[in-house]
């Protein structure tokens, strides 16, 4: 076997259309694109989203309001999901973000905010980047300290 053998396989290639090479090809004259008109013109091609001169969907559809390009959105923490973590034996006396991530409490590289949901009576050091004032207050007041980052 050599380079002068290899074939495509069979079924896997075709031959191409050769428009406007004369009447006898069958694909001559108007080169399939039949009788005037703009798609039969040369250079002619279609705007994106184009319905033939009805209204485009994208400007029928009213638009509104605004996006905030400066958002920040936070992942919320309940307190009371803290309180089933530690009652489980699964937080000791610090909790910060790196152990959020490994408790699947938040995902990576997002902002974590704590918020006061739920039972809560227990003294517990809390690193986050937000805290809700309900929530400061409750954990400041079992002995607990926050510490914003």
């Amino acid at each position: 076997m050599d380079l002068s053998n290899l074939k495509p396989a069979v079924g896997s290639t075709k031959k191409s259309k050769r428009l406007g090479r004369g009447q006898g090809s069958g694909r001559g004259g108007t080169s399939t694109k039949g009788h005037k008109g703009q798609k039969s013109r040369s250079g002619y091609s279609r705007k994106k989203g184009f319905e033939g001169g009805q209204m485009p969907l994208q400007r029928r559809v009213p638009k509104f309001g605004f996006t905030n390009p400066n958002r920040r959105e936070f992942q919320a923490v309940n307190l009371g999901d803290i309180q089933k973590l530690f009652d489980t034996k699964k937080i000791k006396s610090d909790l910060d973000i790196s152990l959020m991530i490994k408790l699947g409490l938040v995902k990576k590289n997002e902002l974590v905010k704590v918020l006061a949901k739920g039972e809560y009576n227990i003294k517990l050091n809390i690193t986050s980047h937000q805290f809700s004032v309900s929530a400061q207050k409750i954990i400041e007041k079992n002995g607990g300290t926050i510490v914003k980052l």
